[in-house]
């Protein structure tokens, strides 16, 4: 007679998983009892809590729930940026400030939202600048079927983004947004795609250096680069309603491109070449990335705009730069981004989806909208330049990922009233989505395709070329 048969033990993964969820509900507690302690020794208004050290205790808890959430999702093989995403909407009016109402206004009096704004526009300007050295032209396996792609996966978004806008203005728009700045600026948010994260899913799938990889980071690249242009072009349009004024702006905006690359971007190649003093030049582009935000604030363009540009304009290739873009991303993406996303949590609130119906049949409809045509029109792109169906289908899906760029271009559009509260949900919820079932639906497309890696649009390249560098880590 044997005895009773032992239970198998856990997985190594399990154990894991179970540990950070552990310690994630240790660090909650502690937080709570920390915040409660504070509001009830100071009064419930917190008067006598000195503001740096709000500002401190506020920060701490950010960083904590971003990077416990940002750890919980790569055990999940997801991109760690996803759970920074949900860390900001936990902490916001949807889960912090419907649970506990009491704590979250202890703990975000409007003195810390602008500090935590006014410290998130300098990580988002640090991050624009370093995706804008990211932006490169030089490695695309052949131009005609990235231009494809690109031409496929924005253009038929834009314009389903643009119908839906011009059917739910009344739902999405903001009160003084003009209806063209509005229907193109939706449009736009549905058509982006994000370099950052889709480097990332590219890594953890192993698929960075084939066909399909280079194809989709080529195009997202360029992509990037288009729609950076054409919000440029959108914001000059809203900032005035004297035709005067927008011209002035466009043909300002367009003045500082070109100078910026004939003359900025050999300036910057002298002075990389030349500077024996990494830490000089490192100040040196950092200066000049929040100058070029300050420029391009000043003519009425959002300084996000700059920074991008300037990071477009900085030499690519050299190990110096390359370090100093390490040094840099460690810092912003895990100190300064979690913050960004903090402040799009505490603007987000799934409430407003509420219990009408035509509010979700609304975020639905988007939903579905944004991921069919961006997956129909990069994947069809791609399969008339030569790829085969399932590899077609895999590069539209990798382009369906839009991550940070359209949190950060969902921002905008509520910071200069073109969406209203509502719209900007929507589109922060999308961005999560549709982050979310990138990677997975990449994985089930892998397992039944065994040709993956094949390299028929390929040029040679050297060892690692295609890599992604250290956003991909984000």
């Amino acid at each position: 007679m044997t005895g009773p048969t032992a239970a198998p033990a856990p997985s190594g993964q399990a154990r894991g998983l179970r540990t950070w969820v552990g310690f994630g509900a240790g660090a909650v507690a502690l937080i709570a009892t920390v915040v409660l302690w504070a509001s009830g020794a100071t009064g419930s208004d917190g008067a006598k809590v000195d503001p740096i050290t709000r500002f401190l205790l506020v920060v701490a808890v950010i960083l904590l729930i971003s990077n416990l959430l940002g750890e919980l999702m790569r055990r999940l093989r997801q991109p760690p940026v996803l759970g920074e995403i949900l860390g900001g909407l936990v902490l916001g009016p949807s889960v912090l400030g419907l649970l506990w109402p009491a704590g979250a206004a202890w703990l975000f009096p409007a003195d810390v939202l602008t500090a935590l704004e006014k410290a998130a526009q300098l990580g988002l300007v640090i991050f624009m600048f370093l995706l804008g050295c990211e932006l490169r032209t030089d490695r695309i396996p052949r131009v005609r079927a990235v231009g494809a792609v690109v031409f496929g996966g924005m253009g038929l978004p834009f314009g389903a983004g643009v119908a839906v806008a011009v059917l739910a203005q009344p739902m999405l728009a903001g009160a003084g947004a003009s209806t063209t700045g509005y229907t193109l600026f939706f449009g736009l948010a549905l058509a982006i795609t994000a370099l950052p994260v889709l480097a990332r899913i590219l890594v953890d799938l192993g698929i960075e250096g084939t066909t399909i990889g280079a194809l989709a980071l080529s195009a997202a690249a360029i992509g990037d680069g288009v729609a950076w242009l054409a919000l440029t072009a959108i914001l000059a349009s809203t900032g005035s309603g004297d035709a005067g004024n927008v011209a002035a702006a466009v043909g300002l905006a367009a003045s500082l491109v070109l100078v910026t690359f004939l003359v900025v971007r050999h300036v910057l190649a002298a002075l990389v070449a030349r500077m024996r003093s990494e830490q000089l030049l490192t100040t040196v582009l950092v200066v000049g990335a929040i100058g070029f935000s300050a420029l391009t604030q000043m003519i009425n363009l959002h300084p996000l705009i700059g920074a991008f540009l300037f990071g477009a304009a900085v030499p690519r290739g050299t190990p110096v730069v390359e370090r100093i873009s390490r040094q840099l991303q460690g810092f912003t993406l895990f100190i300064l981004l979690p913050l960004f996303f903090a402040g799009v949590g505490l603007k987000t609130s799934v409430g407003l989806l509420g219990g009408q119906a035509d509010h979700w049949l609304l975020f639905i409809g988007v939903l579905i909208v944004a991921q069919v045509t961006k997956v129909i029109g990069a994947g069809g792109a791609a399969r008339l330049v030569g790829l085969r169906p399932m590899q077609a289908i895999q590069v539209g899906a990798l382009m369906n990922c839009r991550g940070v760029t359209e949190l950060v271009i969902a921002s905008i559009g509520l910071q200069y009233g073109i969406i209203n509260q509502f719209g900007f949900t929507i589109l922060v919820l999308v961005a999560i989505v549709t982050t979310a079932v990138t990677g997975p639906f990449m994985r089930y497309l892998a397992r039944r395709d065994s040709t993956l890696d094949t390299d028929e649009l390929s040029t040679p390249k050297r060892s690692g070329e295609n890599n992604p560098a250290g956003l991909a880590s984000g």
